[in-house]
């Protein structure tokens, strides 16, 4: 179709669907968003990685909403951007969905070999694999695919293996027999920071424990009465009067018929619960604390699957909870239960799997943080990282300062195994080698036999925890294990912003920052904005499992990307909890259509024979132009100024008001033709033209499919000119731009004050109007004398004296604006018997209704005994009221002039 004809015949409303195929398709085959180092600025963002075969759910549409608008601007600023995508190989979820998947086709996990489970899991992948990345596409996320990382792929996995093998050989990785968090679901350890405590409502089961050769009891209080089948000692505090001629004494534990020592520790509190502590080392971490300085027994009651150990003699086989009930019961029939109490406390379940978590002493491999933690916590709180909003490095601190050894191994098979090869039972049997070849090797020399074979050697069988191939990310995803000073290392690392959410905070972004200098000896990024949790009008988390979240893809189908992208932004305030409404994305769908019709409204008053070349120098003589020039430049100085606070939601609204408010509404009215039906004159187009071209650059990384569109709309461009790679707007400063924003916001507010005295006595929108207006000063008089056509242009107006010297017309409407005095003579413009009727009938409405109001209020009753905020409410109502009575009464005497 011909260029001009298909701008005359531009649909009614944006078509978003095809508008956004058709311009990332365009995007992608041009290579816009692949990067190479070059003599150009870095910027560089790493993608925080989703699960490999997770889906887009609203938290990645918002989190990588942002990282896109940071992405694009940068790159219209001239810099090299490089966004690096990639996913996470999540242990614990993929395997338990592949474990999942089996258990339909009738195959367990246990009836597999590690290689054939293994082969299960790469095909689960590569099926489900990547579809979050191509999700991520029809959000309009600028990645640089041909980067696209895999944090299980060969070159990630070997960097995991030698970041192990090094911080083994400096002393930061060991292996012990430790109390760790035990997911009884998934089988497998977990860090402090996969476990979610939540507050919950618990039985506290006081049972008495007899005293040996005695007739007196020790009551104790748990939440966990099946776990006396392991308790070990009972501890009371050694000034505690109540307790302390039993200390050293010996009672029977209930059940199992135990004897065990009561002992004596500054550990117990005295005034929580009976002040007397049961001891179960093997199943609580200070009571396993306790149990090593005191010497106890440590029995452990529980098979990983959290059901009763054969071995405790009771209850074998049963499921932890199944045995709580049946141990209450027998507590109940022994008369040593003495009574059931409701209480709230925190329960820790596992983040993944949601099981609770089981307390369990189990031989783990850890990394020593202490050390690794001390340049992390040092360069965040100097500001050589800067966190955004800045009050979250109080929690980062805090975490910091009480940082524990990180358990890093998982009873997985999917994931980094563990490089240990184990030549013997003994504790310190056992070497670390990236192969089997150099164990063998490491491990003749350490037993100091040359005979030992490869078969006497086998790998540990635990893999490492996911975070600790995701905390190397900015360094791996540029090899920079593999080749420690390539080329794109050293250009693109360390990276500039990292986009992520404070509740991973502690799983990944202080890791990685330990791992930049570990290993890099600098920090991996410079500023970490963290967006807000997507939540429901109920404040609840919105997630599947709740029922509360709406599809992103789904949203993205009903109002465009664009819409969608505006809508998540319009409500997320850097670091606060955004409350999801679809309305904002209705809102976002509107703001699309409505600069689709400024548009198509330009498009139609193009020449018939000619395509017209934009002009972006304003007409100096036309205040419109200057005012509207001076806008943008303001409204680009304000949106820099919130892009380096990292508010984009309000460099967004900056932006949308400019164009709705700004544009639309006025600078697209005041080009309008004089005739109704005429064209716009050819420069005034252009110009209307070479601004819009400027808004589509502002708002091109809020909403870079529309701006595009247009973009090529405006002019026919090539490849070299798509506007995804042009230049962000720099408008120069011009001496008398302020004052010409001043002098156009000042004949806005008298518009509008008029427009307001036509509605308030009910004039004729079209009406003709005689304008009298008085400025303070000869020069503001003359300056508005000068642009008295954008009152001609705006309002029906058929004389306008300007002047400071005029006094006021008889009968006549008047405002007063920033004190320039405006009057109307209202002679002629109204039926004056009928407005008076009107005006009567209405005073005397609000006077009743006033009256109404101020009995209540006299009424003391009323107002000793009603709530404040009624009382002041109705004092509200009341000044309304007067207020409206005052105005009715003024426009009467006003009508009274009148002849």
């Amino acid at each position: 179709m011909n260029r001009l004809k298909q701008l005359q015949e531009l649909p009614a409303r944006y078509q978003a669907s095809e508008t956004e195929e058709k311009w990332y398709s365009y995007w992608e085959e041009h290579g816009y968003f692949h990067s190479v180092p070059d003599e150009r600025e870095p910027y560089t963002v790493v993608i925080p990685p989703p699960n490999v075969t997770g889906v887009l759910h609203m938290g990645h549409m918002l989190n990588n909403t942002i990282q896109d608008v940071l992405v694009r601007r940068a790159r219209m600023l001239g810099k090299n951007s490089c966004w690096v995508p990639g996913t996470d190989h999540a242990s614990i979820a993929t395997e338990a969905k592949v474990v999942q998947k089996l258990r339909t086709e009738g195959i367990k996990k246990s009836d597999l070999s590690r290689d054939e489970f293994l082969d299960h899991a790469w095909q689960w992948t590569e099926e489900h694999g990547g579809i979050i990345l191509s999700q991520l596409k029809k959000l309009g996320a600028s990645c640089d695919w041909k980067r696209t990382r895999f944090t299980l792929e060969k070159d990630l996995y070997d960097a995991v293996i030698d970041c192990f093998i090094d911080l083994y050989e400096r002393g930061y990785i060991y292996r012990g027999k430790r109390m760790v968090n035990w997911d009884p679901v998934a089988l497998t350890a977990l860090s402090d920071e996969e476990v979610i405590h939540k507050e919950v409502r618990s039985q506290f089961y006081h049972v008495r424990y007899p005293v040996k050769d005695s007739d007196r009891f020790i009551t104790i209080a748990t939440t966990r009465p099946e776990t006396i089948l392991a308790d070990t000692a009972v501890c009371v505090h050694p000034a505690d009067p109540r307790y302390r001629d039993l200390i050293g004494k010996e009672v029977v534990i209930p059940v199992v018929d135990r004897v065990v020592p009561v002992i004596a520790d500054e550990y117990v509190d005295p005034e929580f619960g009976t002040g007397c502590l049961k001891i179960t080392p093997a199943h609580d971490p200070n009571d396993y604390e306790i149990g090593l300085k005191h010497h106890l027994d440590v029995i452990d009651m529980l098979n990983p699957d959290a059901t009763v150990a054969e071995s405790i003699g009771h209850y074998a086989g049963m499921d932890r909870f199944e045995a709580r009930k049946r141990m209450v019961q027998r507590l109940d029939e022994l008369a040593l239960l003495v009574k059931t109490e409701e209480i709230t406390n925190k329960v820790g379940y596992s983040e993944r799997t949601d099981a609770v978590i089981e307390p369990r002493l189990s031989l783990q491999w850890f990394c020593r943080m202490e050390e690794l933690g001390k340049p992390a916590l040092d360069h965040v709180m100097n500001d050589d990282i800067r966190f955004y909003p800045a009050n979250l490095k109080n929690s980062y601190q805090h975490w910091m300062e009480n940082i524990r050894d990180w358990c890093i191994s998982r009873q997985l098979w999917w994931g980094q195994r563990i490089p240990a090869w184990y030549y013997g039972k003994g504790e310190d049997e056992y070497v670390i080698a990236r192969t089997a070849e150099q164990a063998l090797s490491l491990a003749r020399e350490k037993r100091n036999n040359p005979a030992l074979t490869e078969n006497e050697l086998w790998q540990d069988e635990d893999v490492l925890d996911t975070w600790f191939s995701s905390w190397l990310w900015p360094i791996t995803v540029f090899d920079g294990f593999k080749d420690p000073d390539n080329p794109e290392i050293n250009y693109y690392y360390p990276t500039q912003d990292l986009v992520t959410a404070p509740e991973i905070m502690f799983f990944w972004v202080a890791r990685m920052i330990m791992a930049g200098y570990a290993f890099k000896g600098e920090k991996p990024f410079s500023n970490v904005y963290y967006h807000g949790i997507v939540r429901d009008e109920k404040r609840r988390k919105m997630s599947k499992s709740l029922g509360n979240s709406p599809d992103p893809l789904d949203l993205i189908r009903k109002y465009g990307a664009d819409g969608t992208r505006a809508g998540m932004l319009f409500s997320a305030p850097a670091g606060n909890d955004l409350l999801f409404d679809e309305a904002l994305c209705e809102q976002g769908r509107n703001f699309s259509n409505k600069i689709w019709n400024a548009f198509r409204f330009l498009a139609m008053n193009m020449p018939d024979d000619k395509e017209l070349c934009p002009l972006h120098e304003p007409d100096h003589d036309n205040l419109a132009d200057l005012w509207m020039e001076g806008r943008i430049r303001q409204t680009l100085q304000e949106m820099t100024h919130d892009f380096e606070r990292y508010r984009i939601n309000e460099a967004l609204k900056k932006i949308y008001s400019l164009i709705w408010d700004d544009f639309c509404d006025w600078y697209i009215e005041l080009c309008k033709a004089d005739q109704p039906g005429d064209k716009i004159e050819e420069t005034k187009l252009a110009r209307a033209l070479g601004f819009f071209e400027t808004l589509m650059k502002m708002l091109h990384p809020f909403m870079p499919f529309i701006t595009e569109e247009i973009w090529h709309l405006i002019q026919e461009r090539t490849p070299q000119e798509a506007l995804t790679i042009s230049h962000w707007p720099n408008l120069p400063e011009v001496n008398e731009a302020e004052n010409s924003i001043k002098l156009f916001q000042h004949i806005q507010s008298q518009v509008t004050a008029i427009r307001n005295i036509q509605a308030e006595m009910n004039l004729p929108p079209k009406a003709p109007l005689q304008l009298v207006i008085k400025p303070d000063s000869e020069q503001l008089s003359e300056a508005l004398s000068n642009s008295s056509w954008i009152y001609k242009k705006l309002l029906p107006v058929k004389k306008i004296i300007v002047s400071p010297n005029r006094t006021k017309p008889e009968a006549s409407a008047a405002a007063v604006v920033e004190g320039t005095e405006i009057y109307i003579p209202l002679e002629g413009l109204i039926d004056t018997g009928k407005e008076k009727l009107r005006l009567e009938k209405e005073m005397a409405r609000v006077k009743g209704f006033l009256t109404g109001i101020e009995k209540k209020l006299a009424n003391e009753k009323f107002v000793a005994n009603a709530p404040a905020e009624v009382v002041e409410k109705e004092r509200a109502k009341k000044a309304d009221a007067e207020s409206t009575f005052a105005k009715l009464n003024q426009q009467y005497g006003e009508l009274n002039q009148v002849s």
